[in-house]
């Protein structure tokens, strides 16, 4: 099933509130934007393990469905992130490409 970038983004904040209700149950605390960044960086430290199995330097099994995995739930981290700072990230996404492709032309006319 293809969402657009507006339903992830939505489907992503819904898990991240649900979370925030468990957490808030199980243990009183819900997590803080520097808190969810440390989850952000211990998910790219898994997803940095995985592609280096993926490349024969580490031992793992099922590695595509666990880079599947991985990258998903960084995207959840940015995703979410982006949302706790009221950042539109769609909108954001395509200044930083403009800027970039601007970038590569004029390095390819030098």
């Amino acid at each position: 099933m293809a969402m657009t970038f507006d339903e992830i983004s939505q489907r992503a904040v819904e898990i991240r509130n649900k979370y925030d209700d468990l957490n808030k149950t199980r243990r009183g605390v819900i997590w803080n934007e520097q808190q969810l960044m440390a989850g952000f960086v211990g998910d790219v430290g898994d997803l940095s393990k995985i592609i280096m199995a993926k490349h024969g330097l580490r031992g793992m099994d099922d590695i595509d469905e666990k880079l599947a995995h991985e990258l998903s739930d960084c995207l959840w981290s940015v995703l979410v992130l982006a949302h706790k700072y009221g950042i539109d990230l769609s909108e954001e996404f395509m200044k930083t490409m403009d800027g970039l492709d601007a970038r590569i032309d004029k390095e390819m006319k030098e």
